[in-house]
């Protein structure tokens, strides 16, 4: 868009509904950081914090990075968004499997509604799980200092406790789908983003202080930041990386004349999945592990022992821990897209339309085709996504590089922005196009008024 169509629909007034939908999202974003700064009532934030730090370098800080620093003060939203995408998780598979559910969600929006609601359902049964295991476990822990954690002990502050969590998951989620209806972009996405965003300040002061103190080498401060960058590159590369189909017209006899279609192209997204594998695939760690792990007790024996000991396998850096991630994130990379994309569907559609690709029988061939391309798309996206997601997991276990660093937060943050503004840039574009419609008297009372002149 060139300056001259930016100021005619600033001045005509139509960058006033993507204003205030940006604005907004600014606004969720204040909302969200201050939610994360209110304490569940009955504890100490100060004994809190002190224990936080005294487990830094689990998976703690996977659980910290999601919820936006919450956890680490055991905020009302400390469990974040992440019993939401667990829960819908589990649906989306029910969803593949069960003839009931797909039925359901066939029947559009009103299915897509019912779906939705049994989601927020098992949302609230997930998170009310996960607070009462945080609260059993905080009431019986205590800071270095020998203070308590807890002001209040007993049911008292379980009940509190959880209460507070699930109706700050469920806020979470919320206020989440308001972003995605009022704002711009996928709310649940711009929570985690939000989050992981607001703890990069103190990670980047973190390291120049930790550089200021000898611990870092200028030298490998300046080799992080440089890493950063190709990994960044790397990730808005792969993002924008397509495999276009050829695809080619039957001939149209217009008149005595025989017209032949210009060859079109399909593109197709080498990560079809974006950012969802590695997002459901730390959800599906952290849910098990913040239950076991959650200040855990080292001297604990038998079961508790047993939990304990599965939960110091789940942290990062851990054997467990790596191949788990990645087997997941091959696993919700080719889920998500047999979701998303079906074949059959596309190749049909083609078929309709007249369409074929050039050496492929229409139909079924076509189908059989397509699904080819995307499974080796797929497999070369979710290898991607795992060498992202851990590569720079080795920094952080071997080097104690601050945790915002890592791979799935970078890859978090990049999609996120690219998504963002791609859909800002269609924003803008559809509201050129009213506006040159406008001008050329194609729609509304224009139109009308053109006709009666003739």
């Amino acid at each position: 868009m060139s300056r001259e169509q930016a100021a005619a629909l600033a001045g005509s007034g139509k960058l006033k509904e993507l204003w205030s939908r940006i604005g907004f999202v600014l606004a969720a974003f204040i909302v969200y950081r201050i939610g994360t700064h209110v304490p569940v009532p009955g504890i100490d934030p100060i004994a809190i914090a002190t224990l936080f730090e005294q487990n830094r370098g689990s998976i703690l800080d996977v659980l910290n990075m999601f919820s936006g620093g919450a956890l680490s003060r055991l905020s009302v939203m400390a469990l974040g968004v992440m019993p939401y995408i667990s829960a819908s998780i589990i649906i989306q598979m029910l969803t593949a499997v069960e003839p009931r559910l797909k039925q359901i969600k066939a029947e559009g929006e009103s299915g897509r509604r019912k779906i939705q609601k049994w989601t927020k359902y098992a949302a609230v049964v997930l998170a009310t799980f996960q607070a009462i295991g945080v609260a059993s476990t905080v009431q019986t822990q205590t800071a270095s200092t020998g203070a308590p954690v807890t002001l209040i002990t007993g049911m008292q502050f379980t009940i509190v406790c959880v209460l507070a969590l699930v109706a700050g998951t469920m806020f979470l989620v919320w206020l989440g789908e308001q972003i995605t209806e009022r704002g711009i972009g996928n709310g649940m996405s711009l929570i985690i983003f939000a989050g992981i965003v607001a703890g990069l300040p103190s990670a980047i002061g973190g390291t120049i202080e930790l550089a200021s103190s000898g611990e870092f080498s200028p030298l490998f401060v300046v080799f992080l930041l440089v890493a950063v960058a190709i990994v960044t590159a790397f990730v808005v590369f792969v993002e924008r990386g397509q495999r276009r189909l050829t695809v080619n017209y039957a001939r149209q006899q217009r008149g005595n004349q025989v017209m032949q279609a210009p060859a079109s192209y399909f593109p197709l997204k080498m990560n079809m999945a974006g950012v969802i594998p590695p997002i459901f695939a730390s959800s599906i760690i952290l849910f098990p592990a913040s239950l076991v792990g959650f200040f855990g007790n080292e001297t604990a024996t038998g079961v508790a022992g047993v939990l304990r000991d599965i939960a110091t396998k789940m942290q990062p850096g851990e054997l467990v821990y790596t191949i788990l991630y990645i087997g997941m994130i091959l696993f919700f990379a080719f889920f998500y897209t047999a979701l998303t994309f079906d074949p059959k569907e596309i190749a049909e559609n083609l078929k309709k339309q007249g369409a074929f690709v050039p050496g492929i029988r229409p139909g079924q061939q076509t189908a059989r085709y397509i699904d080819g391309v995307v499974s080796k798309l797929t497999l070369v996206g979710a290898i991607y996504l795992a060498i992202v997601c851990l590569l720079p997991e080795l920094l952080i276990v071997n080097y104690n590089v601050p945790f915002y660093f890592g791979g799935t937060s970078l890859l978090i943050i990049v999609v996120v922005i690219m998504d963002l503004m791609g859909q800002v840039q269609s924003h803008l574009m559809s509201q050129q196009y009213e506006s040159l419609m406008k001008k050329t008297n194609l729609t509304g009372k224009s139109g009308g008024g053109r006709k009666r002149r003739r």
